[in-house]
């Protein structure tokens, strides 16, 4: 059996890490290439950089620091936020990212997520997708969950799976920085609905919930990020916990 990866996920907002509770509130949580290098090693599997004001304000995603990560890093990257042609994604990959992440774009331009799995292959592309309950449906959300959209969530992915994207990162609003655990109900009618892998996103606030998410849905990873950021749970604790679950972790 594959081994369950843990992802740190740092927002970045001017060049700063930050952190909210359901998409707000924002708080400064360091510098995001001080903490990358910190979670490699403590024994992170990969790190998630999302530049969360790069959509909403139009901005480019940051080349320099995605080189300054590169530098530092041995473990895998993703970079997400403003990535909205085939040009952008390839320079970031240029830069040393490993995959990109795209969430408004691709609901905007569904033939980018083909685009870039046709010119990168189907492992660099994750598309990202920020849902939330809406009388009694899981709709997409898009600009860091200010813009309701008229896809439901699981249509969006399966759709999204057709075209070429290589995992699913899925973010429950409704549980977003509230540390009351991930929303396994959705994740587990995700996993069991299509084949590429999916990252757990929203709600991690003890070990505990870590455990839940890989023992109750088919989640290949489990995201979190103040949990990290403020030494709330140590990496390698969380990894003991879960390999004494019979979680398969690699430690």
């Amino acid at each position: 059996m594959l081994s369950k990866r843990i992802i740190p996920c740092l927002d970045v907002k001017d060049g700063r890490t930050v952190k909210g509770v359901n998409f707000i509130d924002l708080k400064d949580a360091g510098d995001p290439v001080e903490l990358a290098w910190q979670y490699a090693q403590q024994g992170a599997d990969e790190l998630v950089f999302l530049d969360i004001t790069a959509t909403h304000e139009r901005r480019k995603t940051m080349i320099e620091m995605v080189k300054s990560v590169a530098r530092q890093l041995n473990i895998p990257f993703t970079i997400g936020g403003g990535i909205t042609t085939v040009q952008d994604a390839e320079a970031l990959l240029n830069a040393g990212a490993d995959k990109i992440s795209i969430n408004s774009a691709a609901v905007k331009n569904p033939e980018l997520i083909e685009e870039l799995a046709r010119n990168f292959g189907v492992q660099f592309v994750v598309v990202a997708v920020d849902t939330k309950l809406v009388e009694g449906r899981n709709m997409v959300h898009l600009n860091g969950g200010r813009l309701i959209t008229e896809l439901e969530t699981e249509d969006w992915i399966r759709k999204a799976e057709g075209l070429g994207a290589g995992e699913i990162l899925l973010t429950s609003m409704d549980h977003d920085g509230t540390k009351q655990g991930f929303d396994c109900g959705l994740l587990n009618t995700i996993t069991q609905m299509i084949n590429i892998p999916v990252i757990a996103s929203g709600g991690a606030g003890k070990v505990e919930h870590f455990i839940e998410v890989f023992e109750k849905t088919g989640v290949d990873a489990a995201l979190a990020a103040s949990v990290f950021h403020f030494g709330e749970i140590p990496i390698p604790d969380l990894k003991q916990k879960l390999k004494y679950h019979n979680i398969p972790v690699r430690l």
